[in-house]
């Protein structure tokens, strides 16, 4: 939408609404519209928060050449940037 979910202002060249960040459901005029409106977002926000994180997750690819993490067994992301390689035993980690 293109007004704040806690005020109603609508955006314009002067006002630049920010989306909520977990979820990218709902946008506000400032952080104290965001604090005042957080008892009515938090439910549908940790919500869809959730569904785009099992998206993410479920995006990746079943194997990769790199395998799968020993931690915790999810595939590597084929993006070495988004790895850590151990310096103790020079396993490649989430």
């Amino acid at each position: 939408s293109s007004c704040c979910a806690s005020c109603g202002v609508e955006r314009s060249d002067e006002i630049k609404l920010i989306d909520c960040s977990a979820c990218n459901l709902v946008r506000y005029c400032g952080a104290k519209c965001q604090r005042k409106h957080w008892p009515q977002h938090k439910e549908a926000c940790k919500k869809r928060a959730a569904e785009l994180r099992d998206e993410i997750l479920f995006k990746q690819p079943e194997s990769s050449h790199i395998g799968d993490c020993p931690i915790c067994c999810l595939p590597l992301s084929l993006d070495l940037s988004k790895s850590t390689m151990t310096a103790c035993c020079s396993k490649i980690i989430c």
